[in-house]
């Protein structure tokens, strides 16, 4: 089998990118890093025929491989069109999330040093939390945010005491809960009760809402999770090892 791999462009890939998130079906977190330019694509050629292609960061992170797919006639070699994707790229990492299993094989096969970045999360079940005090409601130009992204806000007591919104740069119909409360107002039931709110709000934009956080993030896991988010997964990441 002759296995030949090239940088390619972005459009050289885009249909293939469609089975890919097909097959996924779930919420890929870099999955806008090869259209915003922030990843460099492959095309893996297999006797003379297009068989996949692959993704590596040229940017945040560099020289990492964060995507792999292969058509399903020529999957049963995919461990060497992986190798040889690794060699044409030089690619010094690899990611890979749990619930996307073609990558995640890839990653056991020949990474080293494997540590978790990122936990991952689906909308389990709906929460019924009333605010603690306060109102749930879009963030103006008066408010003075720390986030200015932030579309969302919980003003309590003439203050802004948590804020935050969704990302849509996500694979269709994902969208990225983001949020953070105020050190003093924390622990008092307003991050779960936003994060529950901008699920809503999630959904009345035709989105589906997910989430994610480090790993080490105790807090941030047990609000996600009092809303309604329950674990569906990990971002892995390892180094590239030997290739013989």
């Amino acid at each position: 089998m002759d296995i030949q791999v090239c940088r390619a462009e972005h459009r050289d890939v885009e249909a293939m990118r469609e089975l890919y998130r097909q097959q996924a079906n779930c919420q890929i977190i870099h999955d806008s890093f090869l259209s915003r330019g922030l990843a460099h694509p492959y095309l893996i050629v297999v006797d003379g025929q297009v068989g996949g292609y692959g993704a590596v960061g040229n940017k945040y992170p560099k020289d990492r491989l964060m995507e792999f797919y292969t058509l399903p006639h020529v999957r049963s070699s995919a461990l060497d069109m992986f190798r040889e994707l690794l060699t044409a790229s030089q690619a010094t990492q690899i990611e890979a999330q749990t619930n996307i299993p073609l990558m995640l094989l890839m990653l056991y096969d020949v990474a080293t040093n494997i540590t978790a970045e990122n936990l991952l999360f689906e909308d389990a079940f709906v929460t019924h939390h009333p605010c603690p005090s306060g109102v749930f409601r879009h963030a103006t130009a008066e408010d003075h945010v720390p986030d200015a992204d932030a579309e969302w806000v919980i003003e309590a007591n003439d203050a802004i005491v948590a804020w935050g919104g969704f990302l849509c740069h996500y694979n269709l119909p994902y969208g990225d809960i983001y949020m953070e409360v105020a050190e003093p107002a924390r622990r008092q039931g307003f991050g779960s009760y936003l994060v529950q709110e901008l699920k809503r709000v999630c959904y009345e934009a035709g989105k589906k809402p997910s989430a994610r956080c480090n790993p080490d993030n105790v807090g941030s896991r047990r609000t996600l999770q009092k809303a309604g988010f329950l674990p569906c997964g990990r971002l892995l990441v390892g180094d590239v090892g030997s290739l013989a």
